[in-house]
C-alpha cells in the first residue's frame, strides 16, 4: 500500500565518513528535531566513499554502493508518495555524472525537487558535451538552495534566479563564553583542513617562509586528513626544503575536542583557499566561534563570511606575499587580533548558528 502524506520527504545526500562540508551538513539535517519533527523523513546516503583516499578514484566497491543506493531510492520512491525529494547532488564532472540519475529518478516518478547546491563549477561545464543538455534537464524546474548570492553566477546559465534561495550554513554554538586565549609569547597560527594543494597547503608554506627569513617569530599548526595529492611524507620534505622544521608541525586529522584544543591554543586561523569548489567552509565557523581572527581568500562565499578588516583579512589567491603581511601584521598586533576574533563570534552567533540553519531549512522545506 503506498503511503500518501503531505509531510513525507525522502533525503538523499552524502554522509559522513569521509567528514566534509557536505557530508557534515547532511549530518546536521539528519540529526535534527527541527527537521525531523516537521517531517517525516527518510534518508538515502549519496556518498560512494568512506575514506578521503577514496575519493576521486574508481572501484567496484563505489560501483555497488552506488547501485545500492539507486535500487533503495527506487524502491522508497515506489511504495511511498513523498511530498517532497531533497538531494545534496555534486553540480559538475564526473560526480554530477554520478548523481543525476538520481535527480532523474525522482522526476520519473513526479516529485518535487530541491538541490541543496554545496559545490560549484557548472558554469565550466554547461557548455560541454552531455552537460550542455543533462544540466538543463536535471534542474529544470527544481527548486535550489544556495549558500550565498555570491555563488549564483555559476548556475544563472542553468537555474533562473526566481527558483532559488538562499541559505547559509551554520554550527552549533555554546552559550558559555569562550575560555580566555593562552598568552601564547610566540603567536599561533592554524591551518586546519585536509591536506589538498588548493585547500592553499603550499602557498601557506610559502608565506611561513617569507615570515622566517624576516626573522618573524611564529609556530603553524597544520591539522587535517593526509590525501592522494599531499601525504604526511611530501608535506614534510615541503617543510624542510622551506627550512621550517622548527616553526611547522603536521598533527594528522583530529576531531572533538581535541580539534577544539587547536582552536583554543592558537592566536590566528588561516585558509588561504583557492579550491574551485569552496563556497562555504563550515571550519571559518568554527574558528569564529572560538574567536580567532581570519586570514583567508574571497573564494565563493567566503566573504558572506570573513568581513575584510573585520573579522578578518581577505588576500588575493595564491598569493603567499599577501598571506604573509597579513599573518604578520595579526602576529605583532594582539589588540587587532581580539578586537577581529570578538567581531567573528559576535557575527556568528547573529548569523550562522545551527539553530538558524536549521529553521531556515524548515522554512524551505515547508514550500
Amino acid at each position: 500500500m503506498i503511503q500518501n502524506d503531505s509531510s513525507h520527504i525522502l533525503f538523499i545526500a552524502p554522509f559522513p565518513p569521509p567528514v566534509h562540508g557536505s557530508a557534515m551538513v547532511s549530518q546536521q539535517i539528519r540529526d535534527s528535531h527541527v527537521i525531523n519533527n516537521a517531517f517525516r523523513c527518510d534518508y538515502v546516503n549519496l556518498s560512494t566513499s568512506r575514506r578521503m583516499d577514496e575519493i576521486g578514484k574508481r572501484s567496484a566497491v563505489k560501483l555497488w554502493r552506488m547501485v545500492s543506493a539507486f535500487i533503495k531510492t527506487f524502491w522508497l520512491l515506489l511504495t511511498r508518495r513523498y511530498a517532497l525529494c531533497y538531494l545534496a547532488i555534486t553540480c559538475h564532472g564526473g560526480g554530477f555524472m554520478k548523481d543525476a540519475p538520481f535527480v532523474l529518478l525522482c522526476k520519473l516518478f513526479r516529485r518535487k525537487i530541491i538541490i541543496h547546491q554545496h559545490n560549484k563549477g557548472m558554469d565550466a561545464d554547461v557548455d560541454r558535451w552531455p552537460y550542455r543538455w543533462l544540466l538543463p534537464l536535471v534542474y529544470k524546474k527544481a527548486k535550489v538552495i544556495l549558500l550565498s548570492w555570491l555563488l549564483y553566477p555559476d548556475i544563472e546559465r542553468v537555474v533562473l534566479r526566481e527558483n532559488v534561495v538562499v541559505c547559509p550554513n551554520g554550527i552549533k554554538v555554546s552559550n558559555n563564553v569562550p575560555l580566555p586565549k593562552a598568552e601564547n609569547t610566540v603567536p599561533h597560527f592554524l591551518f586546519l583542513s585536509n591536506l589538498i594543494e588548493s585547500k592553499g597547503v603550499f602557498v601557506l608554506l610559502g608565506a611561513l617562509e617569507i615570515l622566517a627569513r624576516k626573522g618573524q617569530s611564529f609556530y603553524c599548526d597544520f591539522v587535517g586528513g593526509e590525501t592522494k595529492e599531499i601525504d604526511s611524507e611530501r608535506f614534510t620534505v615541503e617543510v624542510n626544503r622551506r627550512n621550517l622544521g622548527r616553526q611547522v608541525i603536521y598533527h594528522g586529522r583530529k576531531y572533538g575536542v581535541e580539534k577544539d584544543a587547536f582552536f583554543q591554543q592558537s592566536d590566528v586561523f588561516v585558509f588561504p583557499t583557492y579550491y574551485g569548489n569552496e563556497c562555504f567552509p563550515l571550519v571559518l565557523l568554527e574558528a569564529m566561534a572560538h574567536q580567532l581572527p581570519i586570514v583567508t581568500t574571497n573564494e565563493g562565499g567566503i566573504p558572506d563570511v570573513v568581513q575584510d578588516g573585520v573579522n578578518g583579512i581577505i588576500c588575493e589567491r595564491q598569493n603567499a606575499q599577501a598571506v604573509a603581511a597579513a599573518l604578520e601584521r595579526l602576529a605583532n598586533n594582539s589588540v587587532l587580533r581580539y578586537q577581529m576574533g570578538a567581531a567573528g563570534r559576535k557575527r556568528l552567533l547573529e548569523e550562522f548558528t545551527e539553530e538558524m540553519f536549521l529553521e531556515r531549512m524548515r522554512e524551505i522545506l515547508k514550500g
